[in-house]
């Protein structure tokens, strides 16, 4: 009877070892069948998120290179040079003071060239009024006239990628210092020319001419 009663507490501490490692085994198995079994989740799955070839993106994302912005251009040659100006406006392009002509020039890109292209406005020496607006762009080593306006007074501009031309508009008694409102005209480059997209126009308040209204009843 003693010894029946000392293998008590080895047989009990045998078999909840066993029942210990059975239920770890167990535990691992159900473990082992979730990962696979769940359909691309777990540590495994991981590993291919980790290791996509980082250097494929730039290449997948490259964009292409902007235009370059040319060397300083002789607007004054350019103009005069060309065909498209009318003889009134060359006999406009003379120098206001010493060699200072009346031109503003700009350089961005109208066109989608690999060059920018260059907007050239023509003014009057005495009161900065254009007579001319041109732009030119880069073919071939060479500029070439791509939109000629001459109907002053009027001055070009280029914003956000679109040519936009302002021309202002007088009554019959406007002074030229004091137009009567203008006509704002944005063009667009497509298929080889510019196309007019939008136009607008603003009349001018004329502030300085208005007569007070006197209150009802005064």
């Amino acid at each position: 009877m003693r010894g029946l009663t000392g293998a008590g507490p080895v047989r009990a501490r045998t078999t909840t070892q066993a029942a210990t490692t059975a239920t770890a085994v167990l535990a691992a198995v159900v473990l082992f069948a979730a990962g696979c079994g769940a359909g691309g989740t777990g540590a495994r799955d991981e590993g291919p998120a980790h290791t996509d070839p980082v250097a494929s993106a730039p290449a997948a994302a490259a964009s292409a290179e902007p235009s370059r912005t040319p060397d300083r251009v002789d607007a004054v040659r350019l103009v005069k040079a060309d065909p498209e100006v009318s003889a009134e406006v060359k006999r406009e392009l003379k120098p206001c003071v010493a060699d200072q002509y009346p031109v503003d020039v700009s350089y961005g890109n109208l066109t989608r060239g690999s060059v920018d292209d260059v907007v050239v406005n023509v003014l009057t020496c005495g009161d900065a009024v254009g007579v001319g607006s041109y732009v030119y762009r880069e073919q071939g080593g060479a500029y070439v006239n791509v939109f000629s306006a001459e109907e002053p007074p009027l001055y070009a501009e280029i914003d956000g990628g679109d040519l936009v031309v302002t021309k202002q508009v007088y009554a019959r008694k406007d002074q030229v210092s004091n137009p009567s409102g203008d006509d704002v005209i944005t063009y667009r480059w497509e298929s080889g020319r510019f196309a007019e997209k939008y136009r607008t126009h603003n009349d001018y308040g004329q502030v300085a001419g208005a007569k007070p209204v006197p209150a009802p009843g005064s």
